[in-house]
């Protein structure tokens, strides 16, 4: 065999230094449930009276994003594309969200998040709440269920688990987690309000669903699952993951919170912390849940080459009690209108922070226009991969924002949607809006918009006007015509972003919801 040539030797030799010299970076990702973007006191300084002293900590050690959004204004939609890179309504879930008995909606071939950096060197573990389905065996063959009557059984003590639902609390859990890319889970099916309340480890119940419980929904529950002590035991396993690592491979941990979501349980020691109210003591226990995952990375000496992106699902739920929280000066949504389920900014502007001492400067803000959907490209270019043509269909990479740089997207904008499928399209200052309404739960929803004589769509600048007050829809038809000409081409071209070529799961994605 010839030697190597001198110039080829030297590049490898290069390479390989360079490799052992920049370690991949581990990667923690917090997402918190149904926490608003004023939720954060450092977001919302003049009119959040929450303290959240871990989160602004982050943001002052790390990076705000002030324009940062989820592609839905509800949960499993928005869990779909942090996982897959694609806008979720590109799936047979047009709508709302699925139930904890709901089976599986990332398909078996998609790559995912995990699944990407699982084959680029990466641990990876998920500690928390799934909510995208599974394919849970069962004792008839059927799909799992809840038993009829099962409100009647109610608080009435333990009870065969055949009488309770159709689970085989024996048989081996599928199409969840660990067979999409993560290499272990803990945690619950759905939130925290929707049966059954038992815990899943890897793919296997840990318990069985004995007796009837309650914590909004009724359902079949292990014995010793309390929903008070959910948040809890997902940080003890957190920071043990943390502690107990040894391996030399860099790891991904997904943490997706079951808080601060309904049922709204703080712990006895946050019990009347705020002074505001329930929700407001949830929203700090969840707080001090960043506080105690960032500990134990400081106490490894791992936190300078590790990414911590703490975030949220979707604005805060009208359940966290507005009225109240508003009368002691608190407005979860902050300067914007709208909240969970809802189309305007409420519903899908979330609190967004980074913190990577090693290369993201303290302190730094970004107004950049992303999305919770480019988690997958920027993970392919934090390793130096790119991704099939057939993933990551609607992710673009965020990584040069991370270093004050300018990101080289090839999408014009994004996309939002809403609890009942409205669409909406932002693109610069612009955004048009496919509904007469709030497309959610908040006044007006769509049939009372239209009872008002509402237009059926919606353009604001949202410079000039971040509360969504003043309607350009008519005033400003050239601008809705042309935001409404890219929307369309997106959607009907299963991807946004230059290059790829993919298709939608479902034909004839219906723009327009309210339309008769």
């Amino acid at each position: 065999m010839k030697p190597l040539a001198r110039p080829l030797l030297a590049l490898i030799l290069a390479t390989l230094a360079q490799a052992v010299a920049a370690p991949k970076p581990n990667i923690v990702y917090i997402l918190a449930d149904d926490l608003g973007y004023g939720d954060v006191q450092c977001l919302n300084p003049e009119r959040g009276k929450i303290p959240t002293p871990h989160m602004d900590k982050v943001a002052a050690e790390g990076m705000t994003f002030t324009d940062a959004h989820t592609t839905s204004s509800v949960c499993t939609p928005t869990r779909y594309s942090i996982m897959t890179g694609r806008y979720n309504w590109r799936t047979k879930l047009q709508k709302s969200v699925l139930n904890g008995y709901g089976e599986t909606l990332i398909a078996a071939d998609r790559l995912t998040v995990p699944g990407f950096l699982k084959e680029n060197g990466y641990t990876t573990a998920m500690i928390g709440k799934w909510h995208l389905g599974l394919d849970i065996a069962t004792i008839d063959g059927k799909k799992a269920s809840p038993k009829n009557g099962l409100k009647g059984k109610k608080g009435k003590g333990a009870f065969p688990p055949a009488e309770l639902s159709n689970i085989d609390w024996k048989g081996t859990i599928k199409g969840g987690p660990v067979d999409l890319g993560f290499d272990s889970w803990f945690g619950i099916p759905a939130s925290l309000d929707f049966p059954p309340y038992v815990w899943i480890r890897d793919r296997n119940w840990v318990g069985e669903g004995t007796h009837a419980k309650a914590f909004h929904r009724d359902g079949p529950a292990s014995e010793d699952f309390e929903a008070i002590e959910v948040l809890d035991k997902l940080t003890d396993e957190t920071v043990k993951f943390i502690t107990d690592y040894k391996s030399e491979k860099p790891f991904f941990i997904y943490m997706p919170l079951p808080s601060p979501h309904t049922p709204i349980v703080p712990t006895k020691k946050w019990q009347g912390k705020s002074g505001i109210g329930e929700y407001a003591d949830f929203v700090m226990q969840t707080d001090d849940v960043v506080g105690q995952v960032v500990k134990a990375l400081d106490d490894r000496g791992l936190s300078e080459n590790t990414i911590v992106i703490v975030t949220s699902d979707n604005g805060c739920s009208p359940r966290g009690d507005f009225k109240n929280l508003e009368s002691h000066g608190h407005f979860a949504s902050a300067q914007y209108r709208g909240a969970k389920a809802d189309i305007w900014e409420g519903g899908h502007r979330v609190p967004f922070l980074v913190k990577w001492p090693k290369v993201i400067k303290a302190g730094s803000v970004s107004d950049e226009l992303t999305c919770q959907i480019d988690l997958m490209a920027t993970c392919a270019e934090l390793v130096g991969e790119d991704l099939p043509q057939n993933a990551g269909e609607d992710s673009e990479s965020i990584l040069p924002v991370f270093k004050g740089e300018e990101p080289d997207f090839s999408r014009k904008g994004i996309i939002h949607h809403s609890v009942s499928g409205h669409f909406a399209y932002r693109e610069g200052k612009y955004k048009l809006i496919l509904a007469y309404g709030s497309g959610g739960w908040m006044s007006p929803n769509e049939a009372a918009a239209k009872k008002q004589g509402l237009p059926k769509a919606q353009l604001y600048d949202l410079e000039s006007d971040p509360g969504e007050k003043k309607n350009l829809y008519k005033s400003n038809a050239e601008t809705a015509e042309r935001l409404l000409a890219q929307l369309t081409e997106y959607v009907n071209a299963g991807s946004s972003v230059e290059g790829k070529k993919s298709s939608n799961d479902v034909e004839d994605i219906k723009l327009w919801k309210s339309e008769k």
